[in-house]
């Protein structure tokens, strides 16, 4: 059996979304704070990856 294509393959989404009409105006504020913490996480993991990375360019760079 042959599939068809259904158009561009959509990136699977690595946070569960919360349903928000059950939060409250300081539940919301909660979780922005918590959402940005980790957004602050995982670029810090970025910038010690690129130099990780710029490291390892400059090392077999070819004179």
């Amino acid at each position: 059996m042959i599939e068809e294509d259904e158009g561009p393959v959509r990136k699977r989404s690595r946070l569960e979304k919360l349903v928000l009409d059950t939060l409250g105006i300081e539940e919301l504020r909660d979780y922005i704070d918590e959402l940005k913490t980790e957004i602050a996480r995982v670029e810090a993991d970025i910038e010690r990856k690129q130099g990780h990375r710029s490291a390892a360019d400059a090392f077999f760079r070819r004179p």
